[in-house]
């Protein structure tokens, strides 16, 4: 038996429209009696058909096929089914997990909250220099990880057995809470993400060009500078609506 339950998200879609999804896949991770989060037997995929063709961009990353989705149930047929299963989920997690909501509302999930592991990545590695789902997977080579049960990349049940190993390795760093907590901020960059001063640390610049990235239109970049512009002791509240454009770390 387990004592609580996390389902891994990830979609693979067919476009950007709010129905496109053609692929979604499932990782369980589980809090055992010991203590310990693992990763469980308990993962899957099913094809989605998104309603209209898939276009010629997003073939070229997961490679489904119209063909492959013609006879698939659609979205609102099927997203429940996976996104509450029977017995308990005490949350719902993706890498970059914005994305999954766009699709997987509250409609399908029930109000299940979501973890984002980007933005825990962000927290508990920041000493990594890259923190795509990719990226963590060969930088921090996760024990049990499968190699061929993670490929081909970019389908939606290989890249959730990723993502939850990164999330097994967090939750048994920090507690559920906490990840939750940082899911519902923006993400707290290590660095700075692009322009003259990309790789500096936030407590390597000064308080003027904190100020200035404190305007800036990523909501990430924005927060980042507040945090340590307030660590500094000024509490000046930046705006953190989303922003037009997100970082790619």
């Amino acid at each position: 038996m387990f004592k609580s339950r996390v389902r891994v998200i990830d979609l693979e879609t067919g476009g950007n429209g709010p129905t496109d999804v053609c692929e979604i896949g499932w990782q369980d991770v589980v809090l055992g009696n010991d203590g310990k989060w693992q990763v469980t037997e308990e993962r899957g995929a099913i094809l989605v058909n998104p309603g209209r063709p898939i276009s010629a961009d997003t073939m070229a990353v997961h490679h489904i096929l119209d063909a492959q989705v013609a006879d698939a149930p659609y979205w609102k047929e099927i997203a429940s089914t996976v996104l509450r299963p029977p017995g308990r989920v005490d949350a719902l997690a993706a890498h970059r997990a914005a994305f999954e909501q766009r699709y997987c509302t509250p409609r399908f999930t029930g109000g299940t909250p979501w973890i984002c592991t980007w933005k825990c990545a962000l927290r508990v590695w920041p000493e990594l220099p890259r923190f795509s789902n990719q990226m963590l997977r060969y930088q921090r080579m996760p024990e049990g990880l499968i190699h061929e049960t993670g490929l081909p990349a970019h389908r939606a049940m290989p890249d959730a057995y990723v993502t939850a190993h990164h999330l097994r390795d967090l939750l048994n760093e920090v507690s559920i809470e906490q990840c939750l907590i940082w899911t519902g901020e923006p993400g707290l960059l290590p660095r700075v993400p692009a322009g003259p001063e990309r790789g500096k640390g936030w407590d390597r610049l000064s308080d003027e060009v904190l100020r200035a990235f404190v305007r800036d239109r990523d909501v990430d970049v924005r927060f980042s500078a507040q945090t340590e512009l307030t660590r500094r002791g000024d509490h000046g509240q930046a705006d953190n609506a989303d922003p037009a454009q997100r970082t790619l770390l």
